[in-house]
């Protein structure tokens, strides 16, 4: 194990408890009561949260939203989800991601849980740069907007990949046995 991969790590969690904890919020109110220091019975009693609340507020406050609260509440807000991914289309005449799995399963060949992935081809084409992607248990299917972006994948994937067209199977982290490829190649191969 080496230290120079753990200490950068350790150096910025220490720098950012350090941080959090030793920080000082201006705008944050103590939490800690005012203390009496003398017996005093004729000092008046230290002032509830509530009157404290109200004298901060000042006296031209007439129960009307401060400004600070009116610019948070008018803030916009952060949508809950990312905006859907735009995918290259593929060709017109390519086969689908999903069609090639099919394919293979009229085959009678293994496509055990079929996942789409289509996601981690990358926003607007910016990832991978497929158009398509279904993934199994044996292999994965790639569709890419056109044959030079196949090329160049399968080239990339060279000896565990294979290219028909603008579709690529790539057999990296799949477990399909170099003995039963051919067969999905084939059925590639004679689909359109």
């Amino acid at each position: 194990m080496t230290y120079r991969k753990i200490l950068p790590a350790v150096v910025l969690l220490s720098a950012t408890v350090a941080l959090t904890a030793c920080g000082d919020d201006p705008d944050r109110p103590s939490t800690a009561a005012p203390t009496v220091t003398s017996a005093d019975s004729t000092a008046p009693p230290p002032p509830s949260p509530e009157a404290t609340a109200t004298a901060a507020a000042g006296p031209e406050s007439t129960g009307a939203p401060s400004d600070e609260a009116s610019t948070e509440s008018s803030s916009p807000k952060l949508p809950l989800s990312p905006p859907p991914i735009e995918l290259p289309p593929r060709q017109a005449d390519a086969p689908s991601a999903r069609e090639v799995i099919a394919a293979f399963r009229a085959a009678g060949l293994k496509v055990a849980n079929s996942r789409d992935r289509s996601d981690e081809c990358g926003p607007d084409g910016l990832g991978l740069g497929c158009s398509e992607l279904v993934v199994t248990d044996g292999i994965a299917v790639y569709v890419f907007p056109d044959e030079g972006s196949a090329t160049d994948m399968a080239e990339l994937w060279d000896g565990v990949s294979y290219r028909k067209g603008t579709v690529v199977l790539n057999y990296l982290k799949a477990s399909t046995p170099k003995a039963e490829r051919p067969r999905y190649e084939k059925v590639l191969a004679d689909l359109r």
